[in-house]
């Protein structure tokens, strides 16, 4: 089942808003736990996870940004 465009950017304001700085907390959590790793191979792991999670949700994301499908041009434009 597809999602609509407004469930789209509903669930992209709550993946930012609510999962992002919990992805965050969690990351940094297990890297305090290993013990602080050498600088080098800190910045490759919060690489990664930086861009880990945009694979899985990519499709959340997409035209997200964008005016609404069903939005009339004129109307969506706000000019006159």
């Amino acid at each position: 089942m597809a999602l609509s465009w407004k469930a789209r950017r509903r669930w992209s304001l709550v993946i930012l808003l609510v999962g992002m700085p919990a992805y965050i907390v969690l990351a940094v959590s297990i890297l305090n736990m290993l013990d602080r790793p050498p600088f080098w191979l800190e910045l490759i792991v919060y690489v990664v996870v930086g861009f880990g999670w945009v694979v899985p949700l990519r499709f959340v994301f997409r035209g997200v940004g964008q005016a609404a499908p069903d939005a009339d041009d004129e109307a969506g434009s706000g000019k006159e």
